[in-house]
């Protein structure tokens, strides 16, 4: 269901309609999942007030009990985004899915921002051919967004690249604060801009920068855990799929195996639903390996980056 009435909720008439638009609450979903006390920060409205306008709400979309069945069945019109590898495709099940969170976690050079660039393209595509059939925000906090690689991608794919370009809007954010503020307005940015996939390429680079020591990783923590549920609030609330990327961390006292583990701890790795660990293979082909997802086994598949973006390389 997507209502764009706010009127339409008992208590709510044009100037309290404003005000929650004015913060970004755009759809009686978008209200139905936000925390009532971030609704009346943002608002200013009286929280007893809120707490009605958010129980309308979630009685609106049906927010309540529902059976399994009813579950497998509304996850059967769940959209798939391929990534335009059919080897990784089939290792996420068909592609990023809507109404998840799809984390990429790598090292330098391992490919994270080559399948964000990838895919930014691939969601412009029609459902049928792959795609989303919509438009695309990425959220670039390392200034790795390179415009002339997704003039390639597209040149290759025999699509308008002019066209592509203007279909992706692109947010740089330059510390914690400014990323915060983005996510924030995403919650009115992609309803009005007929969004269907955002990007996040990295997650974490800005809050390991600015929270250093172990007397500010509590902190950082919340504001981290904050933003990834705001995220993941985003994918139910407009059926889109988040897609963020993730720096590692080496463990010094790690003698066997890799010492590389992903960067934000516990926080990021119960808040994405698919995680991957990307590192690179032997004559210049990549691994893609699923580390944790409620129903995906742990498989790997071998990628390769080309002009056409990410395809396949030969096991």
């Amino acid at each position: 269901m997507e209502n764009n009435d706010l009127a339409t909720l008992d208590g709510v008439g044009p100037a309290m309609s404003s005000k929650l638009k004015s913060a970004g609450l755009t759809t009686i979903e978008a209200i139905a999942v936000t925390p009532p006390k971030e609704i009346a920060e943002k608002t200013g409205i009286g929280f007893n007030t809120v707490l009605n306008i958010a129980a309308a709400a979630r009685k609106s979309v049906g927010v309540g009990f529902i059976t399994a069945e009813e579950l497998w069945k509304k996850r059967q019109n769940m959209l798939k985004c391929s990534i335009g590898s059919k080897n990784l495709n089939e290792l996420l099940g068909g592609g990023i899915e809507t109404q998840a969170m799809t984390e990429f976690i790598g090292e330098y050079g391992a490919g994270k921002t080559q399948i964000c660039l990838t895919l930014s393209v691939m969601a412009q595509l029609p459902v049928e051919k792959g795609g989303l059939n919509g438009n695309v925000v990425y959220v670039d906090t390392e200034g790795t967004f390179i415009p002339e690689r997704i003039f390639q991608i597209a040149n290759a794919l025999e699509l308008d690249p002019h066209e592509t370009l203007g279909h992706i809007f692109l947010a740089r954010a330059y510390n914690s604060s400014h990323q915060c503020l983005i996510t924030d307005h995403l919650f009115k940015f992609c309803p009005e801009n007929k969004i269907k996939l955002v990007i996040v390429d990295s997650m974490i680079g800005h809050f390991r920068g600015e929270y250093v020591g172990r007397e500010n990783l509590s902190e950082r923590q919340q504001k981290l855990n904050s933003q990834l549920h705001k995220l993941l609030r985003i994918t139910e609330a407009f059926n889109l799929p988040v897609m963020v990327t993730n720096q590692v961390q080496a463990n010094p006292a790690q003698f066997f195996g890799d010492p590389n583990r992903p960067a934000g701890g516990h926080v990021m790795a119960h808040a994405c639903t698919h995680r991957v660990f990307l590192r690179k293979g032997g004559k210049g082909t990549r691994i893609a390996r699923v580390i944790d997802s409620p129903y995906l086994p742990e498989n790997t598949a071998r990628f390769k980056i080309t002009e056409k973006g990410v395809e396949d390389a030969q096991e």
